[in-house]
């Protein structure tokens, strides 16, 4: 490393001069701000307004409801009649004079000055946005309002039933049925062959008893499977493990049945 050449000016000791900078500066409504800016954003939390108004279930969505519509024609009762309530005025002819000199004292500045100042203001309805170009619809369509977990429980003790809430949807039924009558025929086939002789149902002494034949006989093989060697290095060895193993699996399927089913039917010989 290279140091510089000594000189009498290097040997005498300057104090370091220290630039003062001036205090940062900090308006005095900082906390006014801070704190409405923290109400402001708590109001928004739940994806939304905090409180939305309940609509009817009633109202639901229906088919083109949301379609301009024209307004419906009304039937004529007399032939040649038009189904407009109200009459356009004739058509005037060359001889009528229109009416002149027809003056108004309405001041219709001051007018609508007064109507737009006494006028409520429109509540915007909630939207939400769904594209990341800010495609903008009504936030009550989108399944994000909570509608039906705040709405009251039915009353039950009515004897038409809770009113505001759906009904078992048809196919629900109909597949209930369908499970009942697939019960019912199998009932019937297996009473009608214990009739006939060709099916009898296991007791439970011989159930209880095969089920211990077999988890006896599994332990047998599982002791002996534990006493394999640990290395298998002959082909002998390999077919022995693999045929204790799919021995046990089938004695663990036949036991699994017997636990599951109360109820057996053997086919008689």
């Amino acid at each position: 490393m290279e140091y510089p050449p000594e000189s009498i000016h290097t040997l005498i000791p300057r104090e370091e001069v220290r630039i003062e900078k001036p205090q940062r500066y900090t308006s005095r409504f900082r906390t006014t701000v801070v704190q409405e800016k923290k109400s402001s954003k708590d109001a928004m939390k739940t994806m939304g307004p905090a409180k939305v108004e309940m609509p009817s279930p009633d109202k639901y969505l229906q088919k083109n409801s949301r379609d301009n519509k024209l307004p419906e024609k009304k039937a004529s009762t007399k032939a040649g009649e038009h189904s407009h309530t109200h009459r356009k005025p004739d058509v005037p002819t060359r001889s009528d004079v229109p009416v002149m000199g027809l003056h108004s004292n309405k001041d219709f500045v001051k007018t609508n000055v007064l109507e737009t100042t006494m006028a409520e203001p429109r509540k915007p309805k909630p939207i939400y946005a769904d594209t990341k170009r800010g495609h903008r619809q009504l936030l009550e369509h989108s399944g994000l309002v909570p509608k039906y977990i705040k709405k009251k429980e039915p009353d039950l003790s009515s004897p038409s039933g809770p009113q505001d809430y759906g009904e078992t949807p048809q196919y629900l039924n109909q597949r209930r049925e369908e499970v009942q009558r697939a019960q019912q025929e199998y009932d019937q086939y297996v009473s009608d062959r214990m009739k006939e002789g060709a099916m009898k149902m296991l007791s439970a002494e011989e159930r209880s008893s095969i089920m211990a034949g077999l988890k006896k006989n599994w332990e047998d093989l599982n002791r002996q499977y534990q006493g394999l060697s640990m290395v298998t290095d002959t082909i002998t060895k390999k077919h022995r493990k693999e045929r204790l193993e799919h021995a046990m699996r089938q004695l663990e399927s036949h036991i699994g049945m017997l636990e599951r089913y109360t109820t057996i039917y053997v086919a008689n010989d």
